[in-house]
């Protein structure tokens, strides 16, 4: 008895069977179903655990100088920084943020994730206050006209988690209404006429932490 030949769609339904089939099994261990597949495996670390997503919340650094890093591979500095900032970035999404999301009169991490912090390569000022050379946890409390930036010595945590007593700095600041909503919360340095001031802003606000130099590094 003679078979007919097999076209194109005879071998694409074929490979579609196969693939489902093993999708289903997995030949090492006999469980089923399984993660595992013949046709798209999936990396994984040494632990079996899938590799992470991408964070929501990507993590992002900043400093002062602003684009320190490339000044540095150009030969434009050869000293370190003033001060850098590593935070997380969150998105507002549609959300109203003060007031709801971020609650007023409460803490507030200032980003996402791990605690944000912020490290001075020198002694700063800050409203009359010298702050010394260091690593510090930085984190707010937001109030609709004002926030108090607090700095702690609380680090490497996930989260915010309040040790009053590891508190060491605290600024007040006033609050600036911005027109065009913030989408990621952002920290940015920019140039000031003794120093460097640094933004903090999200949604449809924003403050300004001015920081006096007692370098040259401004010049």
């Amino acid at each position: 008895m003679t078979h007919p030949p097999c076209n194109l769609y005879s071998i694409v339904i074929i490979w579609l069977c196969t693939a489902l089939c093993a999708c289903h099994t997995n030949p090492q261990s006999g469980n089923s179903p399984t993660a595992d597949t013949t046709i798209f495996p999936v990396p994984r670390q040494e632990s079996g655990n899938t590799l992470s997503l991408l964070d929501k919340s990507p993590l992002d650094i900043l400093y002062y100088p602003p684009e320190y890093p490339k000044l540095k591979m150009i030969g434009k500095t050869a000293s370190l920084p003033v001060f850098r900032v590593i935070y997380s970035r969150p998105q507002k999404n549609g959300r109203k943020i003060f007031g709801s999301v971020v609650k007023y009169g409460e803490h507030w991490r200032l980003g996402a994730n791990e605690a944000t912090e912020i490290e001075f390569f020198e002694p700063v000022t800050i409203q009359q206050t010298k702050v010394p050379q260091g690593r510090y946890a930085l984190y707010c409390i937001p109030q609709p006209t004002e926030w108090t930036l607090i700095f702690s010595s609380d680090l490497y945590s996930w989260g915010l988690v309040i040790d009053a007593a590891k508190d060491i700095f605290k600024f007040t600041v006033p609050t600036i209404r911005v027109i065009n909503a913030i989408e990621a919360f952002t920290m940015e340095t920019e140039k000031s006429e003794d120093g460097a001031l640094l933004w903090i802003g999200w949604d449809d606000t924003k403050v300004a932490l001015p920081i006096q130099l007692l370098s040259n590094k401004n010049q």
